[in-house]
């Protein structure tokens, strides 16, 4: 699948249940942008090639790991409407905390990344989410 917004290949997975409240249209598969770091719901489940999606196509600095890289791109995915996606933003943030990544920091080492051309200000945004968090 490619990217509505960049035209780049995507990322797809599947969106844990517990986290589909969260998805694009509650939806079950997600793609996520390596490139621009949209977040869209995928058309079908056939493009879920893998059970463990490739999150290193983001950066050397976005989480490998299911438990951490989903509930961030999804969490990303969200910020493009702060004030709309508040709850769920920060809902999915502790879940990658719960689940031993610091999302801030991410959010830091993506804004340096020069291979990323993100969608939204990152650094805008991480600045917004500490300031709700306090």
């Amino acid at each position: 699948m490619t990217c509505s917004a960049c035209g780049s290949a995507t990322i797809s997975f599947a969106v844990p249940a517990k986290h589909r409240s969260d998805a694009p249209s509650g939806a079950a598969i997600a793609s996520f942008c390596p490139h621009c770091l949209t977040l869209e719901s995928a058309p079908t489940e056939d493009e879920v090639t893998t059970d463990k999606p490739d999150f290193t196509r983001v950066s050397d600095r976005f989480p490998t790991q299911p438990e951490r890289a989903i509930p961030l791109a999804l969490a990303i995915g969200l910020c493009s409407s702060l004030a709309t996606n508040r709850a769920a933003i920060e809902s999915l943030l502790e879940a990658v905390e719960r689940a031993g990544a610091d999302p801030l920091l991410v959010f830091d080492r993506l804004s340096a990344d020069p291979s990323i051309e993100p969608a939204i200000d990152l650094e805008r945004r991480r600045h917004q989410l500490e300031q709700l968090r306090d």
